[in-house]
């Protein structure tokens, strides 16, 4: 029987848990909540995606991503445009508000990054290096 210290779970619920604190005090300035903030820094990155397209990058599916951004759009940060050719495919646009967050939301990396003061460059890449491994290494097995 293993103990609370070898449960390999265990450490990455409470490094999780963390990092949400740590994210949920700038988000709440923003109006946004951690998901929502993942959305929205995924059309940062490139505007007008298809639902699908976030939905990969952010490997949620349609029932989790929906209502994000349908209150995403209810506060008037997205809206949803429909195919003309294909009704069934969604383009998610920022709006100009939704365009103006980018830079107030700036200060969330710089906080979240002053967590990780203490870290090497190497550190840092290491950690991202293994959590992309385990994550490509688990999705295989949850399907």
């Amino acid at each position: 029987m293993t103990n609370l210290k070898e449960d390999p779970g265990f450490q990455f619920y409470v490094a999780s848990r963390l990092i949400s604190q740590a994210y949920r005090e700038p988000l709440e300035e923003l109006g946004l909540t951690y998901p929502q903030y993942l959305v929205m820094l995924v059309l940062w990155e490139k505007d007008g995606q298809m639902v699908s397209q976030i939905g990969e990058k952010l490997q949620l599916d349609s029932g989790t991503l929906t209502p994000l951004l349908k209150r995403l759009e209810s506060v008037n940060l997205v809206k949803r445009v429909r195919s003309e050719v294909d009704e069934r495919k969604v383009e998610i646009e920022l709006t100009y508000p939704g365009k103006s967050l980018q830079s107030k939301a700036q200060h969330i990396t710089e906080k979240i990054n002053g967590f990780f003061n203490t870290w090497d460059e190497k550190q840092f890449n290491q950690l991202n290096l293994f959590m992309e491994k385990l994550i490509n290494d688990f999705k295989p097995n949850l399907k």
